[in-house]
């Protein structure tokens, strides 16, 4: 494991730098994603532990594990009908319960990078799987890995694009502070991929911090959702609004309800070259009329309904793993 040359603290919200496209600027949508199929799901138990959108289900484990089979059978067949290429990836096996969100433990970049992440609950790290690389390798232009995970054996994580919300085009990776993202390793991402970080706090009520960036926010082609008043110091909250605003984004601000039930929890993909925006069913109706309107004005709404795999404490967003590497010809 190599270390960080010097340690450098990653600094908050900069006000002021004008964002500017990266020079081979990608896609923010990904036309094809990995999901993971479980035949036996259920709620990780190590994960309660910093997880505050997790919940107990009222059903008994067999019950349970076909619900969870079944939605995840349901919407890769939505992604499918509405045009985007999906991978699916069966998992049989009983050991890795959260299987289900692949986005955390891999992503790919349009230089051909692969990245391998360290995860915090050590139940999570069985989930790295050696035949899903492997398609990667063989169905796109896959030019380096970058394998990340050896700093779980020091207490050290980064679980992919659970904690970060990449902005592909400005290069700009939006993290929330939280004991799965390590900053240093977030500032060894940046520097290694070309991103930028921009980092701040976000908590529920009661003070505790939101334990992945991507449940209070997501970043599209021309709009971005925020759970802006979770993000209590009002200096960082101007400042995240202004990063957003500067890349071209409208900011559709939800509320802490309204994240609760995984509205922030969305991703932007590209179906059959227009963009569709993913999200719970849940989430959707928990929308108000004029938020709505705003997201449908940039581009179609696939609402999914995923309330057994909800219990997890992750939704429809934690469920793809974007594909934003270069298809083999």
């Amino acid at each position: 494991m190599t270390l960080a040359p010097e340690r450098r603290d990653v600094p908050d919200l900069v006000r002021g730098r004008q964002p500017q496209p990266h020079p081979a600027a990608a896609q923010q949508a990904p036309a094809a994603v990995v999901m993971v199929r479980p035949h036996h799901f259920t709620p990780n138990p190590e994960t309660l532990v910093d997880n505050e959108f997790m919940s107990v289900p009222d059903a008994a484990p067999e019950e349970v594990a076909r619900a969870a089979y079944r939605e995840v059978t349901v919407m890769a067949e939505q992604l499918r009908a509405a045009g985007v290429e999906v991978h699916l990836v069966e998992d049989t096996g009983r050991a890795t319960p959260d299987s289900v969100f692949p986005n955390n433990w891999f992503t790919t970049h349009p230089d051909g990078s692969l990245v391998l992440y360290p995860m915090r609950s050590p139940v999570r790290r069985w989930e790295r799987r050696a035949d899903v690389v492997g398609m990667l390798y063989g169905r796109y232009r896959i030019a380096r890995t970058r394998d990340y995970s050896a700093w779980e054996e020091v207490g050290r994580y980064l679980e992919g694009t659970g904690v970060m919300v990449l902005d592909h085009v400005y290069r700009i990776a939006y993290v929330c502070r939280s004991g799965r993202a390590d900053e240093r390793l977030l500032e060894l991402f940046c520097a290694e991929h070309d991103y930028r970080p921009v980092v701040f706090d976000a908590t529920d009520s009661e003070g505790v911090p939101i334990y992945h960036t991507n449940v209070m926010m997501a970043v599209g082609t021309r709009v971005a959702i925020v759970a802006l008043e979770t993000v209590r110091d009002t200096t960082q909250r101007a400042r995240l609004v202004h990063e957003l605003e500067q890349s071209g984004r409208e900011v559709v601000s939800i509320t802490e309800a309204q994240m609760g039930e995984f509205a922030g929890n969305a991703l932007e993909v590209l179906a059959g070259g227009s963009p569709l925006l993913v999200m719970s069913a849940r989430g959707w109706r928990s929308l108000d009329r004029d938020q709505r309107r705003r997201l449908e004005s940039h581009h179609e709404v696939l609402p999914v309904e995923v309330p057994t795999i909800e219990h997890a404490g992750g939704s429809a967003r934690c469920m793809l793993a974007g594909i934003h590497a270069p298809r083999r010809d």
